[in-house]
Parts: C-alpha cells; sequence; structure tokens
C-alpha cells in the first residue's frame, strides 16, 4: 500500500485566508504598508489596501489593461483591479485558492496551474508578481513573462529580495526571503528587461512582521497553558496528542513551531536587516 504524504499546505492556506477574513472582511494574504498606521491587527485592513494602492500606481495609467496576475492568491487583487476596469486573468497553482479566486473574481479567468507550466494566451499589457516573485527563480519566470506581453507591455513587481552580502548562517532561515538583489539586477539585461520606475517600501512593510510574530505569540501563550493543564490533569491524553504531533511533524518540525511560538527573532528590525521590499516596473529593451 502506497504511504500517503500529508499535505500541510493546503490546510495552511485555508487558516491564512480564514484568519485575514476574519480579521479584515478581505482574503488578502500580501504584507501591509504600515506609514501612518498604528501597528494592530485592527489596521491591517487599511494597511493592505494602502499597499495595493502603491502597487497599482505602478501599472500603466490612464488606459484599460489586460493584465495576467501571477500567483494570484485568493483573488482580492484581481477583484480590485477588475473594478478598475481592467481584464484579468489570474495564474495559482493551489486547488483552493483557484476556487477563492472565482468566488472573489468574478469575470476574472483562471488558470489553475504554476506559471512554469501554464499555457496562456498574450498579449498581456502587464504581468503582475504581487508577492509571488520569490518562489520562482527569475531565470524562468522572467523570459516567460516577457514573451506574453505585447510590444509596449511591462512586468509589475512587489516583492521581497535579500539585501547584498546577505548570509543565511546557521539555525532557522531569517525572516523574510526572496532572490539576492544583487543578482537579479544583473540578471535584467540578459532577459531584455530594464528597470523604468522604483521604489523600497522596505520600513513601511516591515512592521508586518512585528503583527505577524505577536500573532504566533498569542497562540502560543494559549499553548503553554493548555499544556499546564493537560500535564496535571490528564497526562495520557497530553502524551497521546504529544506522539501525534511528533509524529506528523517529526521532532525538527516540532522544534521550529515552538521556536515560531514562543520566539522573539522574528521582527521588523530582523526584516530590514536582511531584506529590501521593492515595488518595480520592468520595461522591455
Amino acid at each position: 500500500m502506497t504511504k500517503k504524504k500529508i499535505d500541510t499546505r493546503t490546510p495552511g492556506l485555508e487558516a491564512g485566508v480564514a484568519l485575514a477574513r476574519w480579521l479584515t472582511g478581505k482574503e488578502h494574504l500580501h504584507y501591509g504598508l504600515w506609514t501612518g498606521f498604528e501597528v494592530r491587527a485592527a489596521n491591517l485592513g487599511p494597511a493592505q489596501d494602502a499597499y495595493s494602492v502603491k502597487l497599482f500606481a505602478m501599472l500603466p495609467q490612464g488606459r484599460r489593461l489586460r493584465i495576467l496576475d501571477i500567483g494570484g492568491g485568493a483573488g482580492e487583487t484581481a477583484k480590485r483591479l477588475i473594478g478598475m476596469g481592467h481584464s484579468v486573468e489570474i495564474v495559482v497553482p493551489s486547488p483552493y485558492l483557484a476556487e477563492r479566486c472565482r468566488e472573489n473574481a468574478k469575470g476574472a479567468v483562471i488558470h489553475e496551474d504554476y506559471f512554469e507550466d501554464v499555457q496562456v494566451s498574450g498579449p498581456f499589457d502587464v504581468c503582475l508578481f504581487s508577492e509571488s516573485f520569490q518562489y520562482m527563480h527569475y531565470g524562468v519566470s522572467l523570459p516567460k513573462a516577457r514573451g506574453l506581453l505585447a510590444p509596449d507591455g511591462v512586468i509589475v513587481i512587489g516583492d521581497t529580495f535579500r539585501r547584498e552580502g546577505f548570509r543565511r548562517g546557521g539555525g532557522d532561515r531569517p525572516v523574510g526571503g526572496g532572490h539576492p538583489i544583487g543578482d537579479f539586477r544583473t540578471y535584467l539585461p540578459r532577459a531584455g528587461l530594464q528597470i523604468e520606475a522604483e521604489e523600497d517600501v522596505t520600513e513601511g512593510v516591515a512592521p508586518s512582521i512585528d503583527l505577524e510574530q505577536a500573532f504566533f505569540n498569542v497562540v502560543g501563550v494559549g499553548m503553554a497553558g493548555l499544556d499546564r493543564e493537560l500535564t496535571e490533569k490528564k497526562p495520557f491524553v497530553r502524551r497521546l496528542a504529544v506522539g501525534v504531533i511528533g509524529a506528523l511533524m517529526g521532532s525538527r518540525g516540532r522544534d521550529k513551531l515552538a521556536r515560531r511560538l514562543r520566539g522573539t527573532a522574528r521582527t521588523s528590525d530582523a526584516f530590514v536587516a536582511n531584506n529590501c521590499y521593492l515595488l518595480m516596473r520592468l520595461g522591455q529593451v
């Protein structure tokens, strides 16, 4: 009998979407732009809206656009773009997120596939990577996106990049991620692309990390209290629960989760030190 691997990604996506909907009434899965906002859960929705406004400023203005939203999350960005009068197609690999896109972004064409494999028909005025660029190698994603553009089409990116000189070192991966910014910039001429506009919003988005870690710490406090109660009053149930969690996650995964729930290393300062968050528009050479 074939042993099936447990899918932890889909439940995680479902939980993330449900949490975002509960906090904000929308299903955004991206950072907020916190300039002018107090960093608390009640302001997450307005901060995410401010991010979208800043990102959309990178789009060509004054005309209806045909946009390919690559890695379109739960469809909230596409919904807003459609409301602005644009035509949108979404590429998303997750069946769950594809279903949320169909629900949220009425009128969008949904391609349930990885961008590297998907077959779509251009030309597009914009290929948009909103916090999806880091998950594909730019040596694959940029040439494919460029090949789908109209003659005056552009690529718009909003995502994290690792700073010059970043070194991972040992232990847990430092907060953030993305491609090394220097390597990315060096590669652009080879792809026939150049930066037309760029804005660094690292300081503005970084407080999202503090809010996220505060949430995990609150969950950690609750889990610690439950663990104490079970240890004292239901030790057999606790041993059984620990055994099941250990079997599902392994000792390394369990330890990593414990550090995430109790840790204090994931901060906005650590994010700024290791990453730059850039909004940019790439034009064709």
